[in-house]
């Protein structure tokens, strides 16, 4: 009698990589047979928390994890339905005695693993969760009483202190058992999207492994300096490759590390500041897992209950760039021409809308990550939070940015704000930094702008104080 044949899962996620992945590293070891899953969401047409510019990226990414897969000698095997749905065939045809994937920091993906674990343990499946989208989970970074750190600072300092661990290598070779079918690699149009006509990034391994190396080798280095001014492309750009798993944290932490090594006294602290960065990124992975009540509501309870306006057309000028902010429309058509926005103006455009529109900074999240490539629920929900004023280390209520002086600090020559506003390609830079006073717009077919600055700040301090002084 032949004897059956038994395989080992491995559940791509937001892992879309065959080198330093610590759950594909782990499934590979025991030489068994490995299938290599992507399963498919099944949602259509709309979604609160993605959009048409993730998709395609994605779509563009399992195509090149499918190639790397393929160079292995593996193939990519894609499901598409409820994950718990899709593994429960999957281990029945593919005799599987193991899964293994990397854990997702978000609730939703948590939820799904839940009933995960309790499927494979319904099978006699062996399941195996890695931590491997941080390069520290939530639980180990924590106060001396063991609590959660509530402000970014001493959770940085802890967190900077910890060890790190170190890449992991590829596999070398890979078997995908043959008779397994799979569904042909996606585009768009199986949410039901169209394609965008966005100028993404190359997505893929290699693509951002390019990327990495361009930040590592020149960047960094003077990311102190740079990173918040738009126009001169400082940043090190590789925000969607972490969210995607195209490359992993701890490689890039590596490069860096190595990186300062041979680096000058100024260019450390370029590189110390990139660092931080990174540490941010996790401490808003943290507040998410700690406190995942912040995707409905403000992290600082004191703010909860905030009046805010109706989205209106307000809004829309907002989303459409159309405010008659030159910072603020730049901003917004960057997003919808590239599917990314500088940070800097991340939160400009974000404050604009929530102390300068009143509008629920809800709203701009969810039309953040349906728009951003680079869309990360903990990074985007801890910035939109930040810029209200309502989250966990937050800016103050009473600081309140000026789009007009924000424009004088970091795009004074107006190179950013032309760039992306070709109404203004021929206007004097100076006519960018203050409300006109006219009356008269500042180019032709450029609307006036929607509110007065001063009169909206006024506003905001109002509510914010009433609130306060109504909760006590």
């Amino acid at each position: 009698m032949l004897k059956e044949i038994v395989t080992v899962i491995h559940w791509f996620r937001r892992d879309l990589r065959i080198v330093d992945n610590l759950a594909l590293s782990h499934a590979a070891k025991p030489d068994l047979p490995i299938v290599p899953l992507y399963i498919l969401s099944d949602w259509q047409k709309s979604h609160l928390w993605t959009g048409p510019n993730r998709q395609h990226f994605l779509c563009q990414a399992l195509e090149s994890l499918a190639r790397n897969l393929e160079s292995l000698g593996g193939k990519l095997i894609v499901r598409k339905g409820k994950a718990v749905e899709v593994l429960r065939q999957l281990i029945e045809e593919s005799h599987a005695v193991a899964l293994h994937f990397n854990a997702d920091p978000d609730p939703f993906g948590k939820s799904v693993e839940v009933e995960i674990r309790q499927l494979c343990a319904e099978l006699g499946v062996e399941c195996h969760s890695h931590a491997d989208a941080a390069l520290h989970t939530p639980g180990e970074v924590l106060t001396q009483s063991a609590l959660p750190y509530r402000v970014y600072t001493p959770y940085s300092r802890n967190w900077l202190a910890l060890p790190k661990a170190s890449p992991v290598s590829k596999p070398k070779t890979l078997r995908t058992p043959p008779h397994l079918s799979s569904l042909p690699l996606p585009s768009v149009e199986v949410w039901g999207l169209e394609v965008p006509p966005t100028e993404l990034l190359v997505a893929g391994e290699r693509a951002a492994r390019d990327r990495l190396k361009a930040a590592i080798t020149g960047k960094i280095q003077h990311y102190s300096v740079t990173r918040d001014f738009p126009a001169k492309g400082g940043t090190s750009r590789i925000s969607q490759d972490l969210r995607y798993g195209l490359v992993s944290i701890r490689t890039v932490y590596a490069e860096a590390i190595k990186a300062r090594a041979v680096a000058s006294l100024p260019e450390r602290l370029g590189i110390d500041v990139f660092i931080k960065e990174l540490a941010w990124r996790e401490f808003y992975f943290a507040i998410l897992h700690h406190f995942p009540n912040v995707l409905e509501e403000e992290f600082n309870a004191d703010w909860r209950g905030l009046p805010w306006d109706e989205p209106g057309e307000k809004f829309e000028a907002w989303k459409q760039g159309r405010t008659g902010f030159p910072i603020v429309d730049a901003g917004m058509r960057e997003l919808t021409a590239t599917g990314f926005m500088h940070n800097r103006v991340r939160m400009i455009t974000a404050m604009f809308l929530t102390k300068d529109l009143h509008i629920d900074w809800k709203q701009g999240e969810s039309w953040f990550m349906q728009n951003l490539v680079d869309g990360e629920i903990a990074s985007n929900n801890g910035g939109w939070q930040w810029s209200a004023g309502t989250g966990a280390d937050a800016a103050p209520y009473f600081r309140i940015q000026n789009p007009w002086s924000q424009t004088a600090r970091y795009d004074a020559d107006g190179i950013y704000i032309k760039r992306w506003i070709p109404e203004l390609a021929n206007c004097h830079p100076s006519l960018f930094l203050e409300a006109p006073k006219n009356g008269l717009p500042i180019a032709k077919g450029y609307p006036l702008p929607c509110v007065d600055h001063k009169t909206e700040r006024e506003r905001t301090l109002a509510i914010f104080k009433k609130h306060r002084e109504g909760s006590r």
